[in-house]
């Protein structure tokens, strides 16, 4: 049995969720208010726990694969293998100060106090810097820490920074970029091939969120104008139209952002019968 950790609530579980329903993994008999939950698959598990438990949980076994945040892997030190950024849950650590704050850059903070739920992070980055500064680790309301004289600055996650407005606080320095990554047990990865088949169909998905699957008759003679048009992943496929000798269909993958200019190319061209169709897998 595999089993992998997902965050039990949050900002991070319904996209975790709503990702391995995509990849063919859906949540079944089981809610977070529940520690397990089965899957489409008889041989792997769902454990729901605390983002910030879950490297640990992987690391120690308890879960031979997990999903969370990169700040938290990094804070927590885990011994564990980074497999896939499924690339979203972004936000940054940054260090901020109050807004009436004359401080300007993080050498300005030497020998002052700076207020985190990230120690070891934090620790990291002004060790890096070769300034000194004294570290209070905070559980929660990070933000409030400055105003009450319990800190100088504070570290913190921030995603939009609306948080670091609504509190006066302005950011002076980004500290560490982070996402949700997908990550194993050492030794579960290297002795079960499911935790291969968990990362390629979860990278799959990925790779098809930004693709779309063109279809299209062209006439003969336009072909290496559309051709050209079309370079997809490898180069359009082309196949002969049984009921129209001097027709082709031409499919290709092309990037989403590019559909509407390409769209209107392949029209101008010549093409005729233009399907869109959205991706739900794509494996390189």
């Amino acid at each position: 049995m595999i089993r992998i950790a997902i965050p039990n609530k949050g900002r991070l579980h319904d996209p975790t969720v709503q990702l391995f329903k995509e990849a063919g993994l859906p949540v079944i008999e089981g809610t977070r208010r529940k520690l397990f939950a089965k899957t489409s698959d008889p041989e792997i598990q769902f454990l729901f726990a605390r983002a910030a438990d879950i490297p640990e949980y992987v690391q120690d076994g308890a879960a031979d694969v997990g999903v969370t945040g990169l700040d938290l892997i990094s804070e927590t030190e885990s011994n564990v293998e980074i497999l896939l950024d499924l690339n979203f849950g972004k936000a940054n650590l940054v260090l901020a100060v109050p807004e009436e704050s004359s401080i300007a850059s993080p050498d300005e903070l030497e020998g002052m106090r700076v207020a985190t739920e990230f120690p070891n992070i934090t620790k990291k980055y002004f060790t890096n810097l070769g300034i000194d500064i004294e570290v209070i680790k905070v559980s929660g309301a990070c933000e409030m820490t400055p105003h009450v004289g319990i800190a100088d600055s504070i570290v913190d996650i921030s995603s939009s920074g609306t948080t670091l407005v609504t509190n006066h606080l302005k950011p002076i320095a980004e500290v560490f970029k982070s996402s949700v990554y997908l990550i194993a047990n050492s030794k579960t990865k290297e002795d079960n091939e499911k935790v291969l088949h968990i990362k390629t169909a979860l990278e799959s998905v990925l790779h098809a969120k930004n693709k779309r699957y063109l279809m299209m008759n062209v006439p003969h003679q336009k072909l290496d104008i559309i051709k050209e048009i079309l370079p997809g992943l490898a180069g359009p496929t082309v196949m002969k139209v049984e009921s129209r000798s001097d027709t082709m269909a031409v499919h290709a993958v092309i990037d989403a952002d590019v559909v509407f200019e390409t769209v209107s190319r392949l029209k101008e061209a010549g093409a005729s019968g233009i399907l869109v169709v959205p991706i739900e897998r794509l494996i390189p």
